[in-house]
Parts: structure tokens; sequence; C-alpha cells
């Protein structure tokens, strides 16, 4: 409790015209009116399923549009031999993904509507998720917590990206 009075502490419309107060920032800045951009990824685990769930219900109340991104795995040097093969398998995820999306948005489009699109880029999921995100000046990014143990020691893709600070990222576990 504080020992100043009432009196000494001044109403907060007095605070504001003193020389020093907190003025808003000026220009345009993201986030500020409520989300328009929302972007979850996902890559068909259990959590990135959540997490887009839990991001199209995000989109649906904030009237915001939800980028759906699956990020294609990039071939390392181990599988460089079985490029074509690969690629396709990644194509096919996305295709599969993206097939379930259009379904659940079928089977829910009486109950609710969220205008959503469907990205896919090929690279790691940090650095294709990170730059989607910049491209549509996403306002949130969603993801779901890694499901590999490794992560731990490593990093997951959630880290990265709450440790980059250019978004608010939520995480579903």
């Amino acid at each position: 409790m504080s020992n100043e009075s009432d009196a000494e502490q001044g109403s907060a419309a007095d605070r504001a015209e003193e020389p020093g107060a907190a003025v808003a920032p000026s220009g345009f800045e993201l986030g500020t009116d409520g989300p328009k951009m929302i972007v979850a990824g996902l890559d068909g685990s259990d959590s990135s399923w959540r997490a887009t769930a839990y991001a199209a219900g995000l989109a649906r109340r904030q009237n915001a549009t939800l980028a759906i991104a699956y990020i294609q795995p990039v071939l390392g040097a181990a599988t460089a031999l079985a490029g074509a093969a690969v690629e396709e398998t990644t194509q096919e995820i996305a295709e599969e993904l993206l097939a379930a999306v259009r379904e659940a948005e079928h089977r829910l489009r009486d109950v609710w509507r969220v205008e959503w699109r469907f990205l896919t880029v090929r690279g790691d999921p940090y650095t294709g998720l990170a730059r989607l995100a910049d491209e549509l000046r996403a306002d949130a990014v969603v993801v779901g917590a890694s499901e590999q143990a490794g992560h731990r020691v490593i990093g997951s893709v959630a880290v990265r990206l709450v440790k980059a600070g250019r978004w608010p990222v939520t995480v579903v576990p």
C-alpha cells in the first residue's frame, strides 16, 4: 500500500498531460486492432492438428485469415540419392493435409466459417514458417509442441520462433 495520499497521486488525466508521460507509438503496428492474419504450422502430427484447430478458432473469433502452412523438408546429403522419391512423398503429404483440411471445413461449414489458405514451401520448418509469417505480415503464429525427444536438446521449431521475437507465438500441446 502506498504512503501517498489521493491528492498527491493526482488523476490519470493530470498525469497524461505531464511531460514525459507515455505516448502511443505512431505509425502502423501489427496486431494493434486484433489479429488479421494468423499462421498455423501443420505437419500432420497430433499436436500440429490441435494447433491448427486452435488457430482456426482464433481466426473465427477475430474475423482473421488463417494461413495453414506445411513446410516440405529439404533433402539432406544422406537422402540426396533418393531425391525424386522424397520430393514426391513430401508433395503427397502436402496434398493429403490439404484434403483433410478441406474435409474438415466441409464438415463444419454450417457451424462456422473461416477464411483460410493452405501454403506449402520447401525448407526447414523454422525458416519456412518464419519466412511465411514475415511475407504475410502475420499477427500471430500458432504451432504444436514438438513430439520429438531430440528437440529438448537442440531446440524445437516453437522455441526458435519464440526466440525470434517477431510475432506472438502460441505453442499448443
